[in-house]
């Protein structure tokens, strides 16, 4: 029978008459030369970061939208000294901090501007040339990866961006409690993890409890532009968009600047698919 992650610590012999160390001999799974205490702690980490990827995914609703599914994925990445020290000299300049009261644009920026939310910014290269090349709009990206972050952070510093904010926090949760209804010019979503296996379908971000939440936030002629380089997905998520009343599909989408993803989709051989809704002016 498979243990459970938090069964792999070191419990000495309880209920087998023997000692701890011989468990751990039975079991194998420490390695030669490894202090009990070290191990120990370590499968603590991971039980909890098993734990954390369960509740991910877990069944459970409210407020109408799968609260299981996550506009972010765990990874594991390595954070550089200077992503670190973005993160702890940058992020009270150019970050925002979630709260459950809606977010004051005006006086997070310093200005009164359009508004255009990006989930997933990954390092944020295109994120920060989008936010360069149009100066008027205000952009707010939302990513959790840390060195992720940290990148941004550093962009918009070297650049001097005024005009791009970073908030480190699960976009959907954002979306419900920081964006109030029709405060969006935009959302952009640009290559969102596919769940390529079909079992793994109800873990995509866009599935209809999304999509018209998004519908709520923007404006009347606000624009949804997602993009992906999974056939599949990009049909699913034409199709989604195409059934929410409150959007309708727009002419070609605007030039953007290639993201990483993007590229290597590309030297792989996968089309790229844009697709652009707007919501509807009643």
């Amino acid at each position: 029978m498979r243990r459970r992650p938090d069964e792999h610590c070191d419990r000495g012999g309880q209920g087998s008459g023997t000692d701890g160390a011989r468990n751990e001999k039975r079991r194998g799974s420490r390695a030669r030369g490894l202090p009990r205490r070290a191990y120990a702690e370590k499968a603590l980490q991971r039980g909890a970061l098993f734990a954390h990827r369960r509740r991910h995914f877990s069944p459970a609703a409210e407020s109408g939208l799968n609260r299981g599914i996550r506009s972010f994925v765990l990874r594991q990445g390595r954070t550089t000294p200077s992503q670190q020290r973005a993160l702890e000299e940058l992020m009270p300049r150019f970050g925002i901090s979630f709260s459950d009261s809606p977010l004051d644009a005006v006086a997070a920026f310093g200005r009164k501007a359009p508004l255009v939310l990006e989930i997933g910014s990954g390092m944020g290269e295109t994120t920060a040339e989008i936010a360069r090349a149009d100066p008027g709009i205000d952009y707010l990206a939302i990513e959790v990866h840390g060195p992720g972050v940290g990148s941004l952070l550093k962009k918009i510093d070297e650049l001097g961006l005024k005009n791009l904010r970073v908030l480190r926090h699960d976009a959907v949760e954002a979306l419900e409690k920081m964006i109030a209804d029709g405060m969006l010019a935009g959302l952009h979503l640009f290559f969102p993890d596919p769940w390529p296996k079909k079992r793994h379908h109800k873990r995509r971000l866009v599935q209809p409890p999304f999509v018209a939440l998004v519908a709520r936030k923007l404006a009347p002629g606000g624009y949804f532009h997602a993009a992906t380089d999974w056939s599949e997905y990009a049909e699913q998520i034409e199709s989604v968009l195409a059934a929410e009343p409150m959007l309708e599909k727009a002419g070609q989408a605007k030039n953007r600047p290639l993201t990483k993803f993007e590229r290597r989709g590309l030297n792989l051989g996968h089309p790229v698919r844009d697709l652009l809704f707007l919501r509807r002016k009643e």
